[in-house]
């Protein structure tokens, strides 16, 4: 059976159900939430069986931001090994990451989904499985190719936008503030095309597990200074994280599309 992995973020808070799979043929056989233990903590997973026809298909929802409490835990926080853990556990075949953005480039304006082609992290953070013992692992291919293309000719496909315009180089920054002006005009000469607070750090354990990542990029604002509205417009959490979340279409066309095989 097929399984799909999906971590979510603000903007895909939680999985009750896939809008269009139904009109797809797929049925939801059964949904389970199962608290999972790894060496790093414990992980909440909502599981999907579905099914159409003889295929049967199980998707694997983890929220990044998942909190024993049921709060929110902020970016800096985050305990990115436990949730890459659970997944691979899990033994999900490809894991879609959904993400939150600010946008530095024309091509993907606030609104748009684009995918990550690649990723920079200069913050200094190590993230890593291999603590005691050195293990160096490659980063060339760390965000899977053939899944990197057929991401993007699905959301290129859906927005009516050339595929190769939605592949975005995603800058990491440590959070939890927003970046300040000056800050992205400098990640924008060192080539970063959106900014976030995640993302790189999964693809990293990923890498590390053998695990074939894509990281779907939800523009949901202009990063600080390139608002039309004044370079010292404010930039809200609760506002970035609804824009987010209107705009989860192309990410339900992608997942779609990853049930089909």
């Amino acid at each position: 059976m097929r399984r799909i992995g999906v971590m979510g973020g603000t903007g895909l808070l939680a999985l009750e159900s896939i809008p269009g799979a139904a009109d797809a043929g797929w049925v939801t056989e059964r949904v389970d939430a199962i608290q999972h233990e790894t060496p790093y903590g414990v992980v909440p997973l909502r599981c999907m069986t579905l099914t159409n026809s003889s295929e049967r298909c199980e998707v694997v929802f983890v929220q990044r931001h998942h909190d024993a409490s049921g709060g929110t835990v902020p970016p800096h926080r985050i305990e990115h090994r436990a949730n890459l853990r659970a997944m691979a556990d899990a033994k999900v075949d490809c894991l879609l990451a959904v993400c939150s953005v600010g946008t530095l480039v024309d091509r993907l304006p606030p609104g748009r989904v684009g995918v990550a082609g690649d990723g920079i992290d200069l913050t200094g953070v190590s993230t890593t499985f291999h603590d005691d013992d050195a293990e160096f692992t490659s980063m060339a291919n760390a965000y899977d190719e053939a899944l990197l293309h057929r991401t993007a000719a699905v959301l290129g496909a859906v927005q009516n936008v050339p595929a190769d315009d939605l592949m975005v180089t995603y800058w990491l920054t440590q959070g939890p503030q927003f970046e300040t002006p000056a800050e992205i005009d400098t990640i924008e000469r060192l080539g970063g095309e959106v900014v976030g607070m995640t993302m790189p750090r999964e693809a990293k354990l990923a890498a590390e597990l053998g695990l074939p990542y894509v990281a779907l990029c939800i523009a949901a604002n202009w990063a600080a200074g390139r608002s039309p509205e004044g370079r010292r417009t404010d930039l809200v959490h609760e506002e970035v994280s609804a824009e987010a979340h209107r705009r989860l279409g192309p990410v339900w066309a992608v997942l779609l599309d990853q049930l089909k095989g």
